[in-house]
C-alpha cells in the first residue's frame, strides 16, 4: 500500500517539477545547474576560555586573525540551492592552520546574491602550546553580487560576488570573516 501511495504522490509531483525547471534565477540563469567557485576571505577567529582548546600558561584565550581560501560548487534548484565548499586557512597568533569541508544550503536573494547556512567538519591546528582539534563547524552568510550593490553596468554577469559570514567552532568560538568569491 505505502509503495502505491509513494507512486501516486510522485505521479502528482511531476507536473510541477518539469514547470520548475522552466523557471530562472532571479538573476537570469539557468534555475538549474552546477556553478562551480573559488574564494579568498580574511577575519578573526577567537575561542571563549571555557573551550576545549583548555588554557595555555599566560595566555587565556585561543585566537587570532585568519586568511581563508575556499572552493566549492553550488547546484542550484530555482531560488534556493545546496552546495559543498572546502576551506584551508591560514592563521596568525596562536592557530597555526586550519582546513575543514562543509554543506551549504540557502536561498538565493536580489539580482546576484544569496543567504546561506553552513555545517561541517573543521580541524583546527594550535601552536604556541595551543593543542590540534577537530570539531563541527556551523554558520550563516550572505554573498552580495554587483547588481546588487549596483555595479551591473560596470561588470555585468561577472559572476564576483562579495561574502560575509560568521562561523562558529562547535558553539565554542566566533569566527566572522569577509572576502571575495568568483564563481562560473
Amino acid at each position: 500500500m505505502k509503495k502505491y501511495l509513494f507512486a501516486a504522490a510522485m505521479l502528482a509531483a511531476l507536473p510541477s517539477l518539469a514547470h520548475a525547471q522552466e523557471e530562472a534565477a532571479p538573476d537570469g540563469t539557468e534555475a538549474f545547474g552546477i556553478e562551480p567557485y573559488v574564494g579568498i576571505l580574511g577575519g578573526y577567529h577567537t575561542f571563549d576560555r571555557r573551550s576545549e582548546f583548555g588554557s595555555v600558561p599566560g595566555e587565556t584565550i585561543m585566537n587570532g586573525a585568519i586568511i581563508s581560501g575556499v572552493a566549492g560548487v553550488n547546484v542550484p534548484l530555482g531560488p534556493v540551492f545546496v552546495g559543498v565548499e572546502g576551506n584551508a586557512t591560514k592563521g596568525f597568533s596562536d592557530i597555526d592552520w586550519e582546513y575543514g569541508v562543509k554543506g551549504r544550503f540557502g536561498a538565493r536573494a536580489g539580482e546576484s546574491g544569496m543567504i546561506f547556512a553552513s555545517a561541517g567538519y573543521q580541524w583546527v591546528n594550535g601552536k604556541q602550546g595551543w593543542p590540534n582539534r577537530k570539531d563541527w563547524m556551523y554558520g550563516v552568510g550572505v554573498e552580495v553580487g554587483p547588481k546588487d550593490i549596483g555595479l551591473g553596468g560596470i561588470t555585468g554577469n561577472s559572476g564576483i560576488r562579495l561574502r560575509f559570514q560568521t562561523e562558529t567552532y562547535d558553539f565554542d568560538s566566533f569566527r566572522p570573516t569577509a572576502g571575495v568569491i568568483f564563481h562560473f
